[in-house]
């Protein structure tokens, strides 16, 4: 049997409770808030699945600033 708990971690005592909770085998803490925009989750996963291209410095300095 699984129990869901909302915790907002914006409080102090909150964060220490999530930090006790992390350190217990039988629980597994999963977030949905995302870290970034939409665009930025969707060049991290990218980059996961390996659907990415190295680019050099010097190429990317030039579509930066073009």
């Amino acid at each position: 049997m699984e129990i869901t708990i909302k915790i907002d971690e914006r409080k102090k005592e909150a964060k220490a409770f999530v930090e006790f909770l992390k350190n217990l085998s039988f629980v597994e803490i999963t977030s949905q808030k995302k870290r970034y925009n939409k665009e930025t989750e969707k060049a991290i996963e990218d980059v996961k699945k390996g659907k990415t291209q190295k680019v050099s410095l010097a190429s990317f300095r030039n579509q930066l600033y073009s």
